[in-house]
């Protein structure tokens, strides 16, 4: 039996995230049909827990971040699926370097599995470790998910610092360098983030989360490795996923054969 207090929230969350602004206790209670005194009650009670908040004049209501910060707080501590644990043991093998499986969280990539190089010089990525969306291979392969109007309201609040050579300093350059992986058929950075680091990094989509598959290395031992990394990557994701994976799930991913 369905709860009607819940069924309200929920039709209010999806209210404001159709319509994407602030709106009055009247414009709420007339677009979901409801009574102003049960719509007033709601909203004045959301209002008083820190969910929603009054951004323009008093009396236009819009959710806070605190939705935000619980959802990622819930999925943070979810564990990762066995299957992309497999691919990441996989590719960890295959390729001997450093693999980072990774999550948004916020303007980052949070990295949720590491599995470090075994050669004496690698990257030394650390479980919990965050790096910049924007400007990572592993972002870049999240962000190429995103709709383009969740990515260019994240855009909009970036602020762009120069971490190396490589590091995208614009929306612009940040959807140049996300198109031409997704073109390419996979996401690339070099010196991006970590000075004289590179790394090849996929999308990989589970029940609605994106994660990011990034194998990662230094610069001079991985920049003329990286099409034969990527290579192993598709490989690798059509073994574990299936040999069309790629092409059904990832949006605008081009998927032929790579160069070994």
């Amino acid at each position: 039996m369905a709860v009607k207090q819940v069924l309200n929230m929920l039709d209010l969350l999806e209210f404001f995230a159709e319509r994407g602004k602030a709106a009055s206790l009247a414009e709420v209670s007339g677009a979901l049909n409801w009574p102003r005194s049960s719509t007033f009650n709601l909203l004045t009670t959301l209002t008083a827990r820190g969910y929603l908040y009054e951004p323009e004049a008093k009396g236009r209501f819009y959710p806070t971040p605190r939705w935000l910060s619980m959802a990622q707080a819930i999925t943070a501590a979810e564990p990762l699926p066995e299957q992309l644990l497999r691919l990441a043991r996989d590719l960890a093998m295959r390729t001997g370097e450093t693999l980072c499986l990774g999550s948004a969280s916020g303007q980052k990539v949070v990295f949720l599995e590491v599995i470090p190089s075994p050669q004496r010089v690698r990257y030394a990525a650390e479980v919990g470790q965050q790096v910049p969306l924007h400007a990572t291979a592993s972002g870049h392969a999240i962000l190429s998910q995103w709709s383009q109007s969740q990515r260019e309201a994240f855009l909009r609040r970036t602020t762009f610092e120069r971490y190396g050579s490589g590091t995208p300093m614009s929306v612009e350059a940040v959807e140049g360098q996300m198109s031409a992986g997704l073109a390419r058929g996979w996401f690339r950075s070099a010196s991006n983030y970590s000075v004289d680091l590179g790394g090849v990094a996929l999308p990989v989509a589970i029940a609605g989360r994106i994660y990011s598959v990034t194998v990662a290395g230094p610069l001079n031992r991985i920049t003329g490795e990286m099409s034969a990394i990527a290579r192993e990557m598709h490989d690798a994701v059509a073994l574990h996923f299936g040999q069309d994976y790629l092409s059904r799930e990832i949006r605008g991913l081009t998927t032929p054969p790579l160069p070994r």
